[in-house]
């Protein structure tokens, strides 16, 4: 298998869709000539035209309504936001809309919005939140946060393939940093589905996206302790029988992400182990998360926020030790 980044992978899969079914298309800001904000889309529009690789103009609200026009008439569209931040000017069409579609008509709405999200890069308060709370609280939306480049191909491509509005989290500190073997060829990584990330008898801490990658450094060689590590992969709807497994196995437990605390992914995650396995538990729920507030310029306030590798090794050693 070859190698790709993280980003190369999330080009692959895009392109392998596309390749294999003439309703799947991209549009956004930029992706055309430009390539895409990161360059996801790089020679498309050669390959594909101008017809399937649509250059749109700012603004989200148009991004968006558009696809789930083009969903509801049987198109597969790609939305691309250059960043997560930016899906708040199309909220109203996706969680109004789109989400309620199906429920409401029994229309199906087969459509994918790219989220570059994520901090770490000084890019401030606008281009570096974690919005996927913002949309669990919306039913009829699934919610992806690929860790690996491996995943990231599956999971774009399930996205894609799935009759539902998918939102994919691609985390923009990840683009070029994470390497890996990578599959030729289409390929699924199911929705739904959580990754054992490292087996583990001590302790289990659960992460997605970027998050993944820390908690694996973090542990690797934490006091000669076991650590499990639990990659997420999908946020709505939650892989819970995976969550209680690796809880009941070693009944400590960190959850780990970068998005703000207070009603997060780590809240939703807490309460299912709490009301599911509280007698498995030999200690308290731990929870390493961004405080609420924004994301600063700053590159060393942006860290002073952030989960950082001694954050993650401070909440698992005091855990261990409870």
């Amino acid at each position: 298998m070859p190698e790709m980044t993280y980003l190369q992978a999330i080009s692959d899969g895009l392109r392998e869709e596309m390749r294999h079914d003439e309703t799947v298309f991209c549009l956004g800001e930029d992706i055309g000539a430009f390539g895409g904000a990161f360059k996801v889309t790089d020679g498309f529009v050669e390959e594909f035209g101008a017809d399937r690789v649509w250059d749109t103009p700012l603004a989200e609200s148009a991004i968006v309504g558009t696809a789930v026009g083009a969903a509801i008439e049987g198109m597969r569209p790609v939305a691309e936001m250059q960043f997560a931040d930016f899906i708040a000017c199309g909220f109203d069409q996706l969680v109004n809309v789109a989400a309620k579609m199906h429920y409401r008509q029994g229309v199906a709405v087969p459509m994918t919005v790219r989220l570059p999200s994520g901090g770490g890069f000084s890019g401030g308060p606008f281009h570096s939140q974690n919005p996927e709370a913002w949309f669990l609280q919306a039913p009829g939306l699934k919610v992806v946060a690929p860790s690996t480049p491996e995943d990231a191909k599956g999971l774009l491509a399930a996205a894609i393939r799935d009759p539902n509005p998918v939102l994919y989290l691609e985390h923009k500190h990840l683009y070029r940093r994470a390497k890996g073997e990578v599959r030729e060829g289409r390929y699924e990584t199911p929705l739904g589905e959580a990754r054992v990330a490292r087996e583990g008898t001590d302790l289990s801490v659960i992460a997605y996206g970027a998050m993944v990658a820390l908690a694996l450094e973090a542990t690797d060689d934490l006091d000669g302790a076991s650590v499990e590590v639990l990659d997420l992969r999908t946020l709505c709807p939650l892989d819970s029988e995976a969550i209680l497994a690796s809880v009941r196995k070693t009944s400590k437990v960190v959850v780990l992400h970068e998005a703000t605390r207070s009603c997060g992914v780590g809240a939703e995650v807490a309460a299912l182990i709490g009301e599911e396995a509280f007698e498995d538990l030999d200690g308290p729920i731990v929870r390493v998360t961004a405080p609420d507030t924004p994301i600063p310029f700053s590159p060393p306030l942006e860290r002073a926020i952030l989960p950082q590798l001694d954050d993650v090794k401070e909440a698992c050693r005091e855990l261990l030790a409870y």
